[in-house]
């Protein structure tokens, strides 16, 4: 039996949307964006809604900003694009690279390798992290390992790292050697362990025994993401992070931190990794770095890493590896705007104090609906985990329906937000004010009393 119900009219555009069946969207209409400005988004029909997602966690600033349209269109009239391959390079690129390692001399970083998104620069991450090992004369470590629930993108080495079955079932032989272990997640775990630091404990005895089991010296790196994001907002206990960057140290392994989405504030620190004080040694950014006016990632690396290529003078150090429209002059010009104003307006603070708040309110639906099993989150990265029993915790089904039309009934009352399995999503720009945040609580609420299990 078709899964998909068939009407009679097709939508007439030729074009397959990302992360679902075609045939699911064949015959309904799309919520057609065609307005933004602020916090706000507007349909084709003029329905005014609040964007709870930042387009896809990215538009941290918000719609519409002069300062970044100024930045691309006086770029614009200079040149449009560059590249930087062998030897050529532009004053943009120069500029917002010596931006990233200012911002990142916490972490140590060194230099920047451009792409134009997530996935690209977690690709590079990859391949950097192999690279590392054949200059230290280890051409052996390749491994690499990741957690369960973990999202890295959807370019091959990416999806090997996913730790979700539905992304990797129907694209095998994926890349070799790339394992996963659980994730430090209380609310489900395979231990049922709620204590945060037995859990923290647990994963990474877990982590620790594999890599002795496949032999340290065959493991290149560690990558996850500060805090989990479409694997369902997962924060781990606050000693992980910590006590991972020890375990890596122990066995020599290089810490990959996936800031994808976390970077730039949106954890409520600037980045995810310094919220949990930990130094990686390669750092993978993209989204809220132009806010998602123009398509830019950046991958960057730390000293030690950079040291060993300086020390090369043969093959091994050849860097094999680059994106046509990696460091884009438009890209760069809207970053260089961009993070201006995450500084300026200090937005990694407001997330923190705005996620405090829209999570404060959000726990009372918690109580108030059988539907919420757990409403959790980290600054502005929130999820509402749906659930058929509070007790067992067993999730809804994936095939009710019943997260879709909470977010049909939650854009009729003016809130985009995003359902991704058996969970709601919420992650709106790091400008966001207590009214907005109201805006989301109401349109959740009446979403809630629409729609019943």
């Amino acid at each position: 039996m078709n899964q998909f119900v068939e009407n009679k009219t097709e939508n007439a555009y030729q074009f397959w949307h990302a992360l679902s069946h075609p045939n699911e969207w064949r015959t309904q209409q799309p919520l057609r964006i065609v307005k933004g400005d602020g916090l706000y988004v507007w349909d084709d029909k003029g329905h005014k809604m609040l964007d709870g997602f930042a387009g896809l966690w990215c538009v941290n600033v918000g719609h519409n900003r002069v300062e970044v349209k100024d930045a691309i269109k006086k770029q614009m009239d200079e040149i449009s694009y560059y590249q930087l391959f062998a030897g050529v390079s532009h004053p943009r690129a120069e500029e917002l690279s010596n931006k990233l390692i200012q911002m990142t001399a916490q972490e140590d970083m060194a230099k920047v390798i451009y792409g134009s998104g997530g996935s690209d620069a977690v690709e590079t991450a990859i391949k950097i992290a192999r690279q590392y090992w054949v200059l230290k004369d280890q051409p052996q470590r390749t491994r690499i390992i990741s957690l369960k629930n973990a999202y890295h993108g959807v370019n091959l080495g990416g999806t090997s790292l996913n730790g979700m079955p539905a992304f990797k079932m129907n694209y095998g032989p994926l890349l070799e050697q790339c394992h996963q272990v659980d994730s430090p997640w209380s609310y489900r775990n395979p231990w049922n362990c709620e204590d945060p630091e037995q859990l923290a404990q647990l994963v990474l005895d877990q982590l620790e025994t594999d890599i002795l089991y496949y032999g340290a010296d065959s493991v290149a790196a560690f990558i996850a993401e500060p805090v989990q994001g479409a694997g369902g907002i997962i924060v781990p206990p606050a000693s992980f992070w910590p006590k991972l960057r020890l375990l890596c140290d122990k066995y020599e392994l290089l810490l990959i931190a996936d800031e994808v989405i976390t970077g730039f504030g949106r954890s409520g620190h600037m980045f995810g990794c310094r919220g949990w004080g930990v130094k990686p040694d390669i750092m993978v950014l993209a989204k809220g770095l132009t806010s998602g006016y123009v398509p830019l990632s950046a991958t960057l690396l730390n000293k030690k890493i950079e040291q060993a290529f300086h020390d090369n003078n043969d093959h091994k150090g050849l860097f094999m590896h680059g994106y046509t429209y990696g460091g884009h002059p438009l890209g760069c010009a809207a970053a260089l705007a961009v993070l201006d104003i995450v500084e300026r307006e200090n937005l990694p603070e407001n997330a923190a104090q705005m996620g405090t708040y829209l999570l404060n309110e959000l726990k009372k639906l918690e109580a108030q609906y059988s539907l919420i099993g757990e409403v959790r989150g980290k600054g502005l990265m929130i999820a509402l985990d749906l659930v058929k029993d509070k007790q067992s915790r067993e999730p809804i089904d994936a095939d009710s329906q019943i997260a879709a039309k909470l977010t049909e009934q939650c854009r009729a009352a003016g809130a985009v937000i995003r359902p991704i399995g058996t969970k709601l999503c919420l992650a709106p720009p790091l400008t966001i004010d207590r009214e907005g945040c109201d805006v989301l609580i109401n349109a959740l609420k009446i979403a809630f009393d629409q729609v019943k299990a």
